[in-house]
């Protein structure tokens, strides 16, 4: 959306929100409804924790550089020639990561990492991977959906967002009932199986549905006052990749220490269990960033958007404690999610360690987006180092101790963690906010 003196109303700022917030809750109910497949197959604790606590978490590792192409491109693709830019990017940086995947699904170098670095149990190993294969097509897909979804946003278009979000749910909902149905298939290979038909449907979409888009207000030849080079776009965006990595990087360490920690395997079992639930309200908080970003630049939006994030923050954290603290979370663990007596126990307690996540989602999306309209991503990048630093040292003291199982010293460590980097952003943003709260108040 192009920078305008017209006063930005809440009502603008909710109708750009609801359908993104929309397709992240649909997203998000990708995790649980994997969770309640998979716990009515054979053997669910094995597969539970291959999928979720070991394929998931790896191949979001290998994704982590392209993450952030849905930011980018709702902020620079403002003509054709930045377009193209970023797309050959996309295209590049897809065709090298895909190759990686394989690289690490294939060769000698997957026992290493398993084994040697993260430590997980032995029966989760084999299904393991079978299911990073099966996600080979995960990284392209994803880049070719968030980069198409970007220019949507940016151009008013972003109740398309969540459509596409609802095909990708039924094409996942397609192969869990097959899945569910034969019971003969492993739940690694069915959850892996689900989510790639999943994101290559939801990635044609969004393919289709940009063109129109394209014809009408990105046309060749269109260029700008300030057009966007290679340098310029780096400047942007690799700080934002390395933030994905160095972040995505830490679930690969949560279930290396929780690995080895009491009760390894029934952690890891339910830990995505967990994380799939709050997910459902941090998706509010989540879908938020890019409304930010698309606004900041209209006159009073400051003032605006950071009241919405306010009201974001105790909404989400109201409704998580409202779960947890009543008889809801055993419904969901397990007349729901179909979990056993004893993961339904760890679970709710676990959650109880995961109730201020949901605000710091909210908060976080306020801040980055304020960062990202001053161009200073640098910050960004530095306090996901300070989430690892923190969320690592919480890690690491669960490990010396040995008392406390797995999943509660990981969901804490993911709360301290998360507190403390939107702590560094409200430091390093405050000259962005003062900056904004002068030049944009009405």
């Amino acid at each position: 959306m192009s920078e305008t003196r017209e006063p930005l109303s809440m009502r603008a700022v909710v109708r750009t929100w609801w359908p993104l917030a929309a397709s992240w809750v649909l997203m998000a109910l990708e995790g649980p409804a994997l969770s309640l497949v998979v716990a009515r197959l054979a053997d669910p604790k094995i597969h539970l924790a291959a999928y979720g606590s070991l394929v998931f978490p790896l191949a979001l590792v290998v994704e982590a550089p392209i993450i952030m192409l849905l930011a980018a491109s709702t902020a620079l693709c403002k003509d054709w020639n930045a377009y193209v830019k970023i797309r050959r990017f996309m295209h590049i940086i897809s065709v090298t990561l895909t190759a990686l995947h394989l690289v690490v699904a294939l060769t000698p170098l997957y026992g290493l990492v398993v084994r040697n670095v993260l430590g997980v149990p032995e029966e989760i190993i084999a299904p393991g991977r079978v299911g990073l294969l099966i996600m080979l097509p995960w990284t392209y897909a994803i880049a070719y959906r968030r980069f198409n979804q970007g220019v949507l946003i940016r151009f008013g278009h972003s109740i398309t967002v969540g459509i596409g979000t609802g095909v990708r749910l039924a094409a996942n909902a397609v192969v869990l009932a097959i899945g569910f149905v034969l019971q003969s298939v492993p739940g690694t290979t069915v959850a892996a199986a689900a989510v790639i038909a999943g994101v290559l449907s939801e990635a044609l979409y969004a393919g289709l549905r940009v063109r129109p888009v394209l014809r009408r207000r990105l046309r060749p030849g269109q260029g700008s006052d300030e057009p966007l080079t290679t340098a310029s776009f780096l400047r942007f965006y690799v700080p934002l990749s390395l933030t994905s990595l160095i972040f995505l990087g830490a679930r690969p360490i949560l279930t290396a220490t929780i690995s080895r920690m009491p009760n390894a395997l029934d952690s890891l079992a339910i830990l995505p269990v967990i994380t799939g639930l709050t997910f459902m309200l941090r998706s509010l908080g989540v879908a938020y960033g890019e409304v930010v970003i698309a606004h900041l630049g209209q006159f009073g939006a400051a003032r605006v958007l950071r009241r919405f994030a306010i009201w974001l923050m105790g909404a989400t954290s109201v409704g998580l404690v409202i779960v947890a603290a009543t008889p809801l979370s055993r419904i969901w663990f397990g007349t729901i999610t179909g979990l056993s007596p004893e993961l339904i126990d760890l679970a709710q307690t676990g959650l109880l360690c995961a109730v201020l996540l949901p605000a710091t989602a909210a908060l976080q999306s306020w801040l980055q987006g304020v960062v990202m309209h001053s161009r200073r991503t640098r910050s960004i990048t530095e306090a996901v180092i300070v989430y690892l630093f923190a969320s690592t040292a919480v890690l690491f003291a669960g490990i010396a101790w040995g008392r406390v199982a797995g999943v509660y010293v990981g969901l804490g460590a993911m709360t301290i963690g998360e507190l403390a980097r939107n702590g560094w952003l409200v430091v390093r943003s405050r000259s962005a906010r003062t900056a904004l709260a002068a030049d944009l108040a009405p």
